[in-house]
């Protein structure tokens, strides 16, 4: 049964805080359900207040065509997938998300820390914060697979990036060049608060820019052909995916189809990353 309830309502009805020990704990109803004007629903994560939209079920073209301009040969082959529908985070992980569970914030950059991304993270060290926030018990949080995480991004789009085939930082943080490199407009010099721009059609924010985010799979080659919710881990393998692009990505880097890979153990003050929660 869905219930469309007002925000102010929820913080009034479910919202409760108990002392323990010097410190609170603020618990929060589970099924804490707000609607989204753009797919349906949101849910917001009860020990955190982590943002997530909910992704329907449905196939894309994953990759690039040969005929986008600066595409890369592993963009390729371009395919079909399918992917089931799931939770995604609404925005990047933040600082003060990240605080919640670990005991010191890594990031570089640090306005007002509550809204501004968490980086220079590892993939293991996202591992370690969903290893954490699982052990909450409100749920079961992973990093997005690559297929996920572009299906995500595209929302429903075909173009180079999500809201057309150009680009300039009134849409994204990212190095201040147009769609092929040509410089228009001031450079931010870092991320910017998650959400300062606009969404995509899906209501997720940031997907191009501001911080890379890493993905659950390792970096290979495509296998050709299509496939249903697809996973690429090797063992052997010591890089994973990271996509999206970062405040200091060209704006080639920040394409939908772009991938890239690094050691998981890396830490660059450009990489960060937003959850998936198992429906």
């Amino acid at each position: 049964m869905k219930q469309f309830i007002l925000t102010i309502t929820i913080l009034c009805a479910a919202l409760s805080i108990t002392m323990h020990a010097h410190a609170y704990e603020i618990e929060l109803d589970a099924q804490w359900m707000v609607f989204n004007a753009v797919t349906g629903k949101e849910w917001i994560e009860p020990f955190t207040g982590m943002e997530f939209v909910w992704i329907p079920a449905g196939c894309f073209m994953m990759g690039s065509p040969k005929s986008e301009k600066g595409r890369k040969e592993y963009e390729g082959p371009l395919r079909k997938i399918c992917v089931d529908g799931f939770w995604i985070g609404k925005y990047e992980v933040t600082q003060e998300e990240w605080l919640t569970l670990m005991d010191k914030n890594p990031s570089h950059f640090s306005h007002d820390g509550k809204h501004d991304p968490v980086e220079k993270v590892s993939w293991d060290d996202a591992k370690t914060f969903i290893r954490k926030l699982n052990a909450k018990g409100v749920g079961t949080f992973r990093l997005p697979t690559e297929a996920e995480w572009e299906y995500a991004c595209r929302a429903g789009t075909t173009t180079p990036y999500s809201f057309g085939s150009r680009l300039n930082t009134d849409m994204a943080a990212y190095l201040g060049l147009d769609s092929y490199d040509q410089m228009t407009s001031s450079w931010h010099g870092g991320p910017k608060s998650v959400g300062t721009f606009e969404p995509n059609n899906f209501g997720l924010y940031d997907m191009h820019g501001n911080v890379w985010e890493w993905c659950e799979d390792t970096y290979e080659w495509y296998p050709p052909g299509p496939a249903e919710n697809p996973l690429v881990v090797k063992n052997d393998n010591p890089k994973r995916i990271l996509r999206g692009g970062g405040w200091y990505s060209v704006p080639n880097y920040l394409r939908s189809a772009f991938r890239t890979g690094k050691k998981q153990d890396t830490r660059e003050y450009y990489n960060g990353f937003r959850l998936v929660r198992s429906p």
